[in-house]
């Protein structure tokens, strides 16, 4: 399950563990491209339970998005201990994000 995060609840969400953030817009074609993407990667049993989804809409929570230099969406952060990892910007196939997700897990 993705969880709907917002700029005052970031850092309670993404500071422990490891935790994918989709910074994206309703608006937003790729971002709905990608959203079949994450819920299944969401609910995969090797990620459910180790792996944190959540998604920050741009338009509503923009402090965030300031804050780590979001210019384009969707834009994604993999976190590990509240620390980026990773940092993929626009819509990808499911192997080519999983194997970035891979990464972080190793």
């Amino acid at each position: 399950m993705i969880k709907e995060i917002h700029d005052q609840d970031f850092a309670k969400e993404t500071d422990t563990g490891i935790a994918v953030v989709d910074f994206r817009a309703d608006w937003c074609p790729p971002c709905r491209m990608m959203d079949p993407i994450l819920k299944s990667l969401s609910e995969d049993p090797q990620y459910k339970g180790q792996v944190n989804f959540v998604s920050l809409n741009v338009d509503n929570d923009k402090q965030v998005a300031t804050q780590f230099q979001v210019q384009g969406i969707p834009t994604f952060l993999i976190k590990k201990d509240g620390q980026v990892v990773n940092r993929m910007v626009g819509a990808r196939p499911k192997p080519a994000f999983e194997a970035e997700l891979q990464k972080a897990l190793n």
